[in-house]
């Protein structure tokens, strides 16, 4: 079982992909932890993505898609994982395809968490970060909806896509979320 997760920040991703993979019995892959783990495990492809980083640079795809094909190919990820974070491209969702097609693993579900844009800009304005201005906030959503709209529109005409009402309490949403799953047929409670 592969889960795919969408949604922009403060939209409650990695909240609600914590619940998921618990509720599944599948592991949470971030590529945000999985980049921070193989950059401090000092790994061929972390040195690269670090050197990247040093230059303040982006990591590049290719690169992402290789650090997932090595994970995806490890115990426990190998059995089903819900990815968090990638891919947030359309060329990433078909680098993504091109390894999933060589490992015989298919899509089992695109989760997409849509939340309204005053809602997100609150929830991030509470983190209380440092980074987390209205100006910075604005930029980091409308760049999130314009590399993420290609994407779903590719998982939708694939049929793979559901998207889920963001809004409300934890528990709202997860039950949203619960009911997405279970509308798919391919996907079901371990």
């Amino acid at each position: 079982m592969l889960i795919i997760f969408i949604g922009p920040p403060g939209s409650g991703k990695g909240t609600q992909a914590e619940r998921l993979c618990q509720r599944l019995g599948i592991q949470h892959l971030s590529t945000g932890d999985m980049l921070r783990a193989t950059i401090a495990a000092e790994a061929d492809l972390g040195v690269q993505a670090a050197g990247c980083l040093q230059r303040g640079e982006l990591v590049p795809d290719q690169l992402v898609v290789d650090m997932v094909d090595e994970t995806l190919a490890q115990s426990p990820y190998a059995e089903g994982c819900l990815l968090d974070g990638f891919p947030r491209s359309l060329s990433q969702a078909e680098a993504l395809d091109g390894l999933l097609e060589s490992r015989q693993i298919g899509i089992s579900q695109v989760l997409e968490l849509e939340v309204d844009q005053p809602e997100l800009i609150e929830r991030l304005l509470a983190r209380k970060r440092p980074d987390d201005t209205l100006e910075t906030i604005k930029n980091r959503l409308q760049v999130f909806q314009n590399q993420t709209s290609p994407l779903l529109d590719y998982y939708r005409q694939r049929g793979l896509l559901a998207s889920v009402n963001g809004n409300g309490t934890v528990d709202q949403v997860e039950d949203r979320v619960q009911s997405a799953l279970a509308s798919q047929s391919n996907v079901s409670e371990h």
